[in-house]
């Protein structure tokens, strides 16, 4: 080899080297956002969500994480209200370069976030635990947002699934609704409850609005209680169910109270609303062995009973993770093409996604009572 030949080798080599230095590093871990309200009103529902997913990734962690990297969790507080939902959102995607949400809890946060998701092209997947208003996954025009997927049921489901257990199991035939018009959750798991138990052959006599913030209720429950109606529907968040709950009772009302997964809380109020029912995405005295392995390993890392909230933010990480897995990509549109195929067994049930990538599951019923909240009933699509 020629002086020439040798010089232009060598050049390669350099060349070559240099390039390999310039080239960007590929990422060591796979960032995941987990988005809830770690403050404020619901905030428990925050510290089940985050535990939750927490729970999954340690576990897939555990086995070496997805597509050779370790998962890497950013969490922030989303507050269950929608501007800091959407600052957190951007936070997320724009500084830490995230390309998958688990959140948020509150219809009225996921909706927004869903929006920013929406505006990636794809770039970004969002899957919620626990939103179950229709309007988290699909846009105005009724298409469905391709990369914004949820975990549990929505509130046409839930709402139709208790008016159908007052009129069926109860043997209600009037109902009071109570609700805060300006939250996208409760207005519409009424007017589904409403729509439903009318369809059903029921009558809504007392139909109420109240601001969020507000104390006092007895200008309405008034209106309950010289109505007298069998069932008294209540599909706010546990916080302001408290509230109401104790001032019916110290009215005299006599109605069977009734909710929604907004229940759903170690600081629900048993006394208040003892003898009420509310429907659920899970309960914990399922038998079943893949609910009853995560029970034991949720109170083993965190001392405490997993609430629906724990469960669907755990399955939302593994439908998640499964999806990253099969799909053998960091791609979020390829992975949200493969979760709209897959098929996920996960603790809430066997969920595959319609066409509005809501899931197709059980609800089950809960009954309070002043000691603990239990499993009641089942009820499928």
């Amino acid at each position: 080899m020629n002086k020439r030949a040798v010089t232009l080798v060598a050049l390669i080599v350099v060349l070559a080297i240099v390039m390999a230095a310039c080239r960007p590093a590929a990422p060591k871990t796979l960032k995941v956002a987990i988005l809830a309200p770690l403050s404020g009103d619901v905030a428990t529902f925050g510290v089940s969500t985050r535990d939750g997913a927490l729970l999954a990734i340690d576990e897939w962690n555990a086995k070496g994480g997805l597509l050779g990297r370790k998962i890497e969790a950013v969490v922030e507080d989303s507050q269950c209200e929608a501007e800091p939902a959407a600052s957190a959102a951007n936070k997320v995607i724009n500084q830490d370069q995230v390309k998958f949400i688990i959140g948020e809890v509150c219809s009225k946060a996921s909706i927004p976030i869903s929006e920013i998701v929406d505006a990636t092209g794809g770039k970004v997947l969002q899957i919620s635990p626990t939103s179950t208003n229709p309007k988290v996954t699909i846009r105005e025009d009724g298409t469905a947002k391709p990369t914004v997927f949820r975990a549990c049921f929505i509130d046409p489901f839930q709402g139709t699934v208790a008016a159908k257990f007052a009129l069926d199991k109860l043997g209600a035939k009037t109902a009071a609704v109570l609700l805060d018009q300006g939250n996208d959750y409760v207005r519409g798991l009424a007017e589904f409850f409403r729509d439903a138990f009318e369809a059903g052959g029921g009558k809504v006599v007392v139909w109420e609005t109240y601001t969020a913030g507000d104390k006092d209720f007895s200008a309405i429950l008034t209106k309950v209680k010289d109505a007298n109606p069998d069932v008294l529907f209540l599909p706010d968040y546990y916080s302001t169910v408290n509230l109401i709950a104790a001032q019916a009772n110290q009215m005299g009302i006599k109605a069977v109270k009734m909710g929604g997964d907004g229940w759903d809380s170690p600081e629900l109020d048993r006394q208040a609303t003892a003898g009420g029912f509310f429907t659920n995405h899970y309960s914990p005295e399922d038998t079943r062995p893949v609910v009853q392995d995560f029970v034991k390993r949720y109170q083993a890392k965190y001392g405490s009973v997993p609430d629906a909230l724990a469960a669907l933010a755990y399955d939302a990480a593994n439908i998640l993770f499964q999806a990253i897995q099969q799909a053998g990509t960091d791609d979020a549109l390829k992975v949200a093409q493969t979760m709209e195929k897959g098929k996920f067994s996960v603790v809430s049930g066997d969920i595959t996604f319609d066409n509005q990538h809501n899931p197709q599951k059980c609800a089950v019923i809960l009954e309070v009572s002043p000691e603990k909240v239990s499993y009641k009933d089942t009820v499928c699509p």
